[in-house]
C-alpha cells in the first residue's frame, strides 16, 4: 500500500499544484481579506480618538542611554512598559511591551547586524501633562503626552511624525482563557460549558465571579466583554477548512503613525502595486505575509512572497522612514485627508486660501510579538538608506559573473539539454553566464541529489560549463521528501530539526516531493547543519561553478491553511504565527552560509530566495515570483524592483517573458530590454510553456534579443561598481528618480522610468505597439544624451522619443563618466582582461565625474583590500584617473582603449601624461555635428594614475 501511495504521490501534488492555480490565474479564495482575519478585523473596527492608553509619569526612569515608562490601559487596567531610545545616526526607537506579560512575547532576532548604539537623552521638560526630551542636533525633541498617551517628535517647530495621535494604539495582553468553572478547556469543549453555564447560572455565586472580574492585577482573566469575543476568532479561528487552535488567545498589536505635510510614501513591499503606496480607507489594508501566490493579481494590496516592513515618506522638504520590525501577519492601513483630490481641488484650495496641511496616517496591524519600531529621521533620502544600512546592512556584494545574464526554465530535461542550450548561446553569439535547473533535476524532488539517468554525471557537466568560464544555478527548497532511504530527511528527523505540530509530532504538509517535513531554520544548529550539507563532500556532484536557488520558502505548503503552514505549528516556544515571515530569511542566510564555508570563506557566495524579510538583502538576490507572459506584468516589474531598493533590498529583478503563459515576439523582446537593465537579469519560463531560448523567434528578433544582452554585458563595469557603493553604502542601485532629485514634485510618483545610480535614466518600452515613449528627464540645469545617438537633451522636460523594435531610451546624465567593455564574449570571466572604454558626459555647469571599480570578480579578498578604486573626472579639459582607496592594493591588465567625450568641443591636441611623467599625443576623431570627440588607443593601464589634456 506504501508503495502505491508513494507512486502517486507526485500525481497527487502535481493535481494538488493545479487546482491552486486554476487557469493560470490567482485564486483570491484561497487568501484572507482582512475581515477574514480576526485579528485585522477586531483592530481596524477600533474607533479613533478613543485610547484608553495612559502614560504614568510617575513611574518614568531616564538613564543616558533610554527612557522606560509605564502605559496602563484605564478600560481593563494592564499595564504596558515604554522604551524610547535615541539612535546614533539620527534616528529614535520604541518599544512597547507588556509589563508583566503571563510568558515572554516574540521579539525577532539576527535581523540587526548589531544592538543600534545609542546616543544620550536629557530632559528638558516635565509637568502634569507630559515631557520633553533633547534629541541634540537641530533642536530635534520628543514630547510624551500622558492622556492619553502620545508620542510627537519635532525639529524646531515642525512635528516631523507623531505616534497614537490617532488614538489606535491597541496591545492585547495575554491571557489565561476563563470559563465557569475557573480552568482551561479546549476551544472546542468551551463552547458546550457556554451552553452548560447558561443552563445553569443559577448554581454560579455572581458575587464571587465578580469579585475575580473586578480585580485589575488578574490580567489572566477575560473581561465579560472579551468572553463574548470568542467567536470572532479570539481564542480559535477557521479559514476554509483549517482550523487555528491559537492556544495563547488574542495577542495582536497596533500603533499609528501621523506624518504631516506628506502625501507620498512607498516600501512595504512585497506588493503587485504602483511605486507611491495608495490610500486603503475603501478596501483592504496592504498585507505582509510570506505567500505562494498563484500568477499573482495586479494593483491591489495582497500578500505576496516577501515582506520587509519598511515605509518611506517623502516630501519635497524631508524625507523619513519607519521600520517595524515584527515577523507576524502584519496589516498596513494608509490614509491621506488629500486623497482622492483632483489637480483642481487642490488649486482651489490654494486659491481659497485653505490651510490644511497635506496629512499622510499610517497603521500598522501585528497578529503577536510586541511594538518594536525605528524611526528615521532622514532628513535626505541617502540619510534614510544609511540609518536603514545600520540597522540590518546593506546589499551583499555578489560575484560578477552574477550581474551578468541568467538563462532558466522548469525545466531543462537532461545534461544533454543543458549541453544544447550552452552550444546555442554560443551559436548565435549571445553571452550568458549562468544556466539554471529547476526542481526536475533531483532523484524525486530529494534535494541536494541528481536524478540518475538524466543528470547521471553532473560533474562531467559542471566541468563543461567551467571549460567555458560559464556556471550554474541549481534548486534546493526547504520542503524534504519524508522518506526512510533519504539521507537529508533521516539526518533532520533524528536530530529533532524538523518544525512540529501543535501536538508535537513533526509537522508534515504537501509540496513538490508528496509528503514533506519542514526543517526548523530559526534554531541555529538547524542553519549550522543545512550549512554543512553544501561541502562539496555532502552535496555530491557539485562544485565551485554551482550556486544555489530557495523556492518555496515562504514556507509553501500546499495542503495548508493560504497555501502555507498553520500558524499554532511550533518552532521550539514559539508558535509558527510569531515567525513566519522570517523562515524565507532564515533559509537563504543558512543557504548562503553553506556556499561560503564550502570554499573555506573564500568565495562569494550567490543564491536567489522567493520569500524574504527585513534584513535579505545580506544574503544575496531576489525576484518578483511567478509572475505571466503580459504587458502588465512586465509594467509592474519596474516598481516592484523600486519598491525593493528603496528597503535594502537592490539585487532584484523580473522572470524575462513572463513564468506563466508564452509571449508575443514582441513582449519578449521588450522584456529582454526592460530586464537587461534591470539588477537581476534571468528569463525564466514554466514547465508547459513552449520553449522560448533566445534564437528559437526567428533571426530578427534573436538580433534584438542578442543586442538587448549585449547592452547589458558593456555596461558591467557600471553595474559592478554600483553593486560596490550599495554594498558600501546601503543606497538603492536601481532607483525612483525622486531619489536623486527629491526636491521635484514631477518625479514624486514616477514609476515606468527609473536610475541605475544616479548618472543612468531608463525608459521601457512597455506598451504593445508602442511607436514613442514619454520620458521626463530631471533636473533644472542637468543636460541628458541619448546613449545611442549622443543627441543632447535638456533636463526639467517631458520628451516624446519615437520608437521602434531596437529602442531602449537610456540617457547619460550630462556630469558623469560611465566606464564600458565593448567587446563580445561569451561570458563575464571572459571579460577580465579586456579594454575599458570611457564615456563622458559633459554640463558646462558643473565636472564630470565617475568611478572604476575593479577586483578579481569572485572572493572575498576585496575586505582585504585587494581591489583598485579609481576617480574619474573632466574638469578645466582636463581628464583624470586618481586613485580612492591608496591603501589597497590590486593590480589589473585590462587599459583604456578608447574615450569618448559627448558635448565636447573640437580641441587642436590631445596630450596624455602617464604617473611616470611620459606624454604622448593621441589620434583623435570630431564629430561637429553632434559635438562628440573620441580619444583613440591611449592604451594606459587602468589601475594607474594618468591625465589627458584637451587644447
Amino acid at each position: 500500500m506504501a508503495t502505491i501511495i508513494e507512486r502517486m504521490a507526485p500525481v497527487l501534488v502535481l493535481w494538488l499544484a493545479v487546482c491552486l492555480s486554476g487557469t493560470w490565474a490567482v485564486d483570491k479564495g484561497n487568501f484572507k481579506t482582512c475581515d477574514q482575519s480576526a485579528f485585522c478585523k477586531r483592530q481596524r473596527a477600533l474607533k479613533p480618538a478613543e485610547s484608553p492608553y495612559r502614560a504614568l509619569l510617575e513611574t518614568m526612569e531616564l538613564t543616558n542611554t533610554r527612557l522606560t515608562l509605564q502605559l496602563i490601559n484605564d478600560n481593563n487596567k494592564v499595564r504596558l512598559l515604554l522604551e524610547l531610545y535615541r539612535l546614533q545616526g539620527n534616528m529614535t526607537r520604541v518599544k512597547i511591551n507588556e509589563l508583566k506579560p503571563l510568558k515572554p512575547r516574540y521579539e525577532v532576532p539576527d535581523v540587526l547586524i548589531r544592538e543600534p548604539p545609542t546616543e544620550p537623552l536629557s530632559l528638558l521638560s516635565q509637568d502634569e501633562n507630559g515631557v520633553v526630551l533633547s534629541l541634540g542636533a537641530e533642536s530635534q525633541r520628543v514630547i510624551v503626552s500622558a492622556q492619553p498617551f502620545r508620542l510627537d517628535i519635532m525639529e524646531g517647530r515642525d512635528v516631523l511624525m507623531s505616534l497614537n495621535s490617532r488614538g489606535l494604539l491597541a496591545f492585547e495582553h495575554l491571557r489565561m482563557r476563563k470559563d465557569t468553572f475557573s480552568y482551561k478547556v479546549t476551544s472546542t469543549v468551551a463552547s458546550v460549558w457556554d451552553n452548560i453555564k447558561r443552563v445553569f447560572s443559577s448554581q454560579v455565586e455572581p458575587d464571587a465571579e465578580k469579585k475575580e472580574e473586578d480585580d485589575p492585577a488578574n490580567q489572566s482573566e477575560t473581561t465579560k466583554e472579551e468572553e463574548e469575543k470568542v467567536e470572532d476568532g479570539m481564542w480559535e479561528e477557521t479559514f476554509k477548512s483549517h482550523s487555528d487552535s491559537k492556544p495563547n488567545g488574542p495577542s495582536a498589536v497596533s500603533l499609528d503613525f501621523s506624518l504631516p505635510g506628506v502625501e507620498h510614501v512607498y516600501g512595504i513591499p512585497e506588493h503587485a502595486d504602483t511605486l507611491r503606496l495608495k490610500t486603503t480607507d475603501n478596501g483592504d489594508p496592504y498585507r505582509l505575509y510570506n505567500l505562494d501566490v498563484f500568477q499573482y493579481e495586479l494593483y491591489n494590496p495582497m500578500a505576496l512572497y516577501g515582506a520587509v516592513p519598511v515605509m518611506l515618506a517623502h516630501n519635497a522638504q524631508r524625507t523619513t522612514g519607519i521600520f517595524w520590525l515584527n515577523a507576524a501577519e502584519t496589516w498596513v492601513d494608509i490614509s491621506s485627508n488629500t486623497a482622492g483630490k483632483t489637480v483642481f481641488g487642490k488649486m482651489l484650495d490654494y486659491v481659497q486660501g485653505s490651510s490644511e496641511t497635506p496629512q499622510t496616517d499610517v497603521r500598522w496591524i501585528s497578529e503577536s510579538g510586541i511594538i518594536d519600531v525605528f524611526i528615521m529621521l532622514g532628513p535626505t533620502p541617502n540619510d534614510v538608506f544609511s540609518q536603514y544600512a545600520s540597522l540590518t546592512g546593506t546589499q551583499s556584494f555578489p560575484p560578477l559573473a552574477a550581474v551578468g545574464y541568467h538563462q532558466c526554465r522548469w525545466n531543462y530535461n537532461d545534461q544533454e539539454d543543458v549541453t544544447s542550450v550552452d552550444a546555442g548561446f554560443d551559436e548565435h553569439d549571445i553571452p550568458y553566464d549562468y544556466i539554471w535547473l529547476d526542481i526536475e533535476h533531483t532523484d524525486g524532488k530529494r534535494y541536494f541529489t541528481w536524478d540518475p539517468h538524466k543528470f547521471a554525471t553532473p560533474k562531467e557537466m559542471l566541468q563543461g560549463l567551467i571549460d567555458k568560464k560559464r556556471k550554474m544555478v541549481a534548486i534546493v527548497d526547504p520542503h524534504i521528501k519524508v522518506d526512510s532511504n533519504y539521507k537529508i530527511h533521516n539526518e533532520i528527523r533524528s536530530r529533532g530539526f524538523y518544525i512540529k505540530n501543535k501536538d508535537g509530532g513533526d509537522y508534515e504538509g504537501w509540496c513538490w516531493p508528496g509528503s514533506a517535513g519542514y526543517p526548523d531554520f530559526t534554531r541555529a544548529d538547524m542553519r549550522e547543519w543545512w550549512a554543512s550539507m553544501f561541502a562539496y563532500d555532502q552535496y555530491e556532484g557539485s562544485m565551485e561553478n554551482l550556486y544555489t536557488w530557495n523556492d518555496m520558502n515562504e514556507p509553501s505548503v500546499f495542503n495548508g491553511p493560504e497555501v502555507t503552514m498553520h500558524k499554532d505549528a511550533m518552532h521550539g516556544a514559539w508558535e509558527h504565527r510569531d515567525v513566519h515571515n522570517l523562515y524565507g530569511f532564515y533559509v537563504q542566510m543558512a543557504t548562503t552560509e553553506g556556499l561560503i564555508q564550502r570554499s573555506g570563506g573564500v568565495e562569494r557566495p550567490f543564491v536567489l530566495t522567493r520569500a524574504f524579510f527585513a534584513g535579505s538583502q545580506r544574503y544575496g538576490a531576489v525576484w518578483t515570483g511567478d509572475n505571466a507572459a503580459e504587458w502588465d506584468h512586465l509594467k509592474i516589474s519596474i516598481p516592484m524592483c523600486l519598491s525593493l531598493g528603496l528597503v535594502g533590498i537592490s539585487f532584484c529583478g523580473a522572470d524575462v517573458g513572463g513564468f506563466f503563459k508564452s509571449p508575443s515576439t514582441e513582449l519578449l523582446v521588450r522584456w529582454y530590454q526592460t530586464g537587461a537593465y534591470q539588477p537581476f537579469f534571468r528569463a525564466h519560463a514554466h514547465l508547459d510553456t513552449p520553449r522560448r531560448e533566445p534564437w528559437l523567434f526567428g533571426p530578427e528578433n534573436t538580433a534584438l534579443i542578442r543586442e538587448a544582452v549585449r547592452q547589458r554585458y558593456a555596461l558591467l563595469p557600471y553595474w559592478y561598481q554600483q553593486f560596490y557603493h550599495a554594498h558600501r553604502t546601503g543606497q538603492p542601485i536601481m532607483r525612483p528618480l525622486w531619489v536623486e532629485y527629491p526636491q521635484d514634485p514631477a518625479t514624486f510618483a514616477l514609476d515606468d522610468e527609473f536610475l541605475i545610480g544616479k548618472d543612468l535614466l531608463v525608459h521601457p518600452v512597455t506598451e504593445e505597439g508602442a511607436r514613442g515613449v514619454t520620458a521626463y528627464l530631471p533636473g533644472k540645469g542637468e543636460v541628458w544624451f541619448d546613449v545611442q545617438t549622443f543627441q543632447k537633451h535638456n533636463g526639467n522636460q517631458n520628451l516624446y522619443i519615437p520608437v521602434t523594435m531596437s529602442s531602449i531610451p537610456v540617457f547619460q546624465r550630462g556630469g558623469s563618466i560611465i566606464p564600458k567593455k565593448i567587446r563580445v564574449r561569451r561570458s563575464s570571466s571572459c571579460m577580465m582582461h579586456d579594454p575599458y572604454t570611457l564615456y563622458v558626459a559633459l554640463n558646462p555647469q558643473r565636472t564630470a565625474e565617475g568611478k572604476l571599480y575593479i577586483d578579481d570578480g569572485h572572493t572575498f579578498n576585496y575586505d582585504k583590500k585587494e581591489f583598485i578604486h579609481r576617480r574619474l573626472s573632466f574638469a578645466n579639459n582636463i581628464l583624470s584617473s586618481v586613485n580612492l582607496a591608496p591603501d589597497a592594493q590590486f593590480t589589473t591588465q585590462s587599459w583604456i582603449e578608447r574615450i569618448v567625450i559627448l558635448g565636447a568641443s573640437k580641441p587642436s591636441t590631445v596630450t596624455l601624461k602617464t604617473a611616470d611623467g611620459q606624454e604622448s599625443q593621441l589620434e583623435f576623431d570630431f564629430d561637429a555635428s553632434m559635438s562628440v570627440l573620441t580619444l583613440r588607443k591611449p592604451g594606459m593601464n587602468a589601475g594607474v594614475d594618468w591625465n589627458v589634456m584637451l587644447q
